[in-house]
């Protein structure tokens, strides 16, 4: 057996065995990433959208996704890619290319307004060899890098790709563990350490999705929002903070839209204790 050790769930894999994850298999005694430059998704997005408001805003950034998600978020807007039947459909039908061309793509796009390049879409930290082979080559380039993950990931992976990735968007997605382990199926403790190694070595920007009835308590979000202000950041200003509306997507179809007056309120909230407090989707 080969254990990964990627995030919380250490997958203890037979040769062949594919992880939870759906992106990592266990060969010849060792656990790989399955979907290394398996790419899904592709393609010039505002660097607004990511989201990152203080992070050179107005450019734009190529974006690349594989597939593979070590979360179970049932509200996923990427399911298609992330962890459903979808998912493993694409993983046999996904363009493969090599961290030099994607480097060479990115600079190519530059005459159109190209930062560099965004791994996201899926989880990327799953496949974190790409991404740091990509983004090393890419730095050697003068091109920004920017990592937009859930956080579920040991620090171990962190420091394997610090030193190439410039900024981060990283989901904060809630802030009790009864959200994280039964809803998300996830560890909130491994994502504050992931949180707070990361503020440290990058530019860092965190996601709150408010969900009805799941995360959406004033007193949730000022504990939330007061946890966020006391991070140590690499460049020493406060770590902004992205409010996000849910709508009902994927297995919460049957759920309402978050109330835009609910992710106002919050933000009004959040405001207490930090500067940068931003609202998405209303």
């Amino acid at each position: 057996m080969a254990e990964c050790g990627v995030c919380f769930r250490h997958c203890k894999l037979a040769e062949g065995q594919i992880g939870f994850c759906g992106g990592r298999i266990a060969k010849n005694g060792r656990v790989e990433a399955l979907n290394y430059g398996r790419i899904t998704a592709l393609a010039l997005d505002p660097i607004e959208k990511k989201p990152l408001a203080r992070f050179f805003p107005g450019s734009m950034i190529l974006s690349v996704g594989s597939f593979g998600c070590n979360l179970r978020c049932p509200f996923c807007q990427n399911n298609e890619i992330s962890w459903s039947e979808q998912a493993r459909r694409s993983a046999q039908t996904a363009d493969t290319i090599r961290p030099e061309a994607l480097a060479e793509l990115a600079l190519a796009t530059r005459q159109r307004g190209n930062l560099g390049i965004a791994f996201t879409y899926n989880e990327p930290l799953i496949g974190y060899e790409f991404v740091r082979d990509t983004a090393r080559l890419a730095k050697a380039k003068g091109l920004k890098t920017v990592l937009v993950t859930n956080g579920t990931a040991e620090l171990s992976v962190l420091d394997a790709l610090a030193p190439y990735i410039d900024a981060m968007n990283i989901d904060l997605k809630g802030f009790t563990d009864r959200y994280y382990s039964q809803v998300l199926g996830g560890s909130r403790s491994q994502v504050l350490a992931f949180i707070q190694a990361a503020a440290r070595s990058c530019h860092v920007e965190l996601t709150t999705l408010v969900v009805p009835g799941e995360n959406d308590s004033e007193a949730e979000m000022r504990e939330l929002s007061q946890w966020v202000s006391r991070l140590e950041s690499a460049d020493g200003e406060e770590i902004p903070l992205h409010i996000s509306r849910f709508f009902p997507r994927y297995q919460m179809q049957d759920r309402q839209a978050t109330d835009v007056k609910t992710v106002y309120r919050l933000a009004e909230v959040a405001r207490e204790a930090l500067r940068f407090v931003y609202t998405g989707n209303c």
